[in-house]
């Protein structure tokens, strides 16, 4: 009896020992933290805002060229081999499907909107494989951007300004601004309104119930809450543009 109470104690101590090796493992993990996670998956859907679209229409070729320096970061921090950096790893990759479709397309094929999505779509199917391993944090955060990307893209059809979009694209700087205003004229009605309201409602239930069933101590529950904070800033950032197309047209543009 006193063995077999002696052996239960080890088995206890070995678990409680695994258990806290485990707790310290993933508090030395970089983004492991909610804040910090929802902070850079906020921060990378952000990015190609300010910097991948003045880049890419500037010099398409070396932002292009870009994507492979963010895939070399990625081979080089999972080199390391430590569960430190694995979250920042499989958050890079998922940026880097990103820019690379966004460098495609916004680079060349900007004057046909009806590509956006199939060439912002150019790494899906990799990113469907995986979600099924462990760097479904980056192939979440890769889905979610093309899913916002593509409601975004959806909107501005239902609103019919989807026939302004080639026009601002390929406008020269003069012609550019009364198109901006006649764009901006066209989201000032109930219909338009309404539509935009509707589906920014949609969103933000899509992403709340994403966020309510995610647990941040599993790499599922991360991917989870990197899918609900993409969607989120989606969310944000589109309603800042659509009041920036409303109250100063040209400070907005269509995209």
């Amino acid at each position: 009896m006193k063995e077999l109470l002696k052996k239960n104690l080890e088995v206890k101590d070995k678990f409680n020992y695994e258990l806290h090796k485990k707790v310290d493992s993933y508090q030395s993990t970089l983004l492991s933290r909610p804040i910090s996670l929802r902070f850079w998956s906020s921060f990378f859907v952000i990015l190609p805002i300010f910097i991948q679209a003045p880049w890419v229409r500037l010099e398409p070729i070396s932002a292009l060229c870009f994507t492979f320096v963010i895939l070399l970061g990625v081979f080089i921090l999972n080199q390391k081999g430590t569960d430190k950096w694995f979250i920042v790893t499989s958050l890079l990759l998922g940026v880097s499907g990103s820019w690379l479709g966004g460098c495609l397309f916004w680079g060349w094929l900007s004057p046909f909107p009806i590509l956006h999505i199939p060439v912002e779509a150019v790494v899906l199917p990799l990113a469907l494989i995986g979600l099924g391993t462990n760097w479904k944090i980056g192939s979440s955060f890769y889905i979610s951007s093309l899913f916002g990307t593509a409601v975004t893209d959806i909107t501005i059809f239902l609103i019919g300004i989807m026939d302004q979009w080639r026009e601002v694209i390929t406008a020269d700087a003069e012609t550019a601004p009364q198109i901006l205003q006649n764009t901006s004229e066209n989201l000032i009605h109930i219909k338009s309104l309404s539509i935009i309201f509707f589906v920014g409602l949609i969103l933000w239930y899509i992403s709340r119930e994403i966020f309510d069933s995610a647990t941040i101590n599993t790499t599922s529950g991360k991917a989870l809450l990197v899918s609900s904070y993409v969607i989120q800033t989606t969310l944000i950032v589109d309603g800042i543009f659509i009041f920036l197309a409303i109250l100063q047209p040209t400070f907005s543009g269509l995209v």
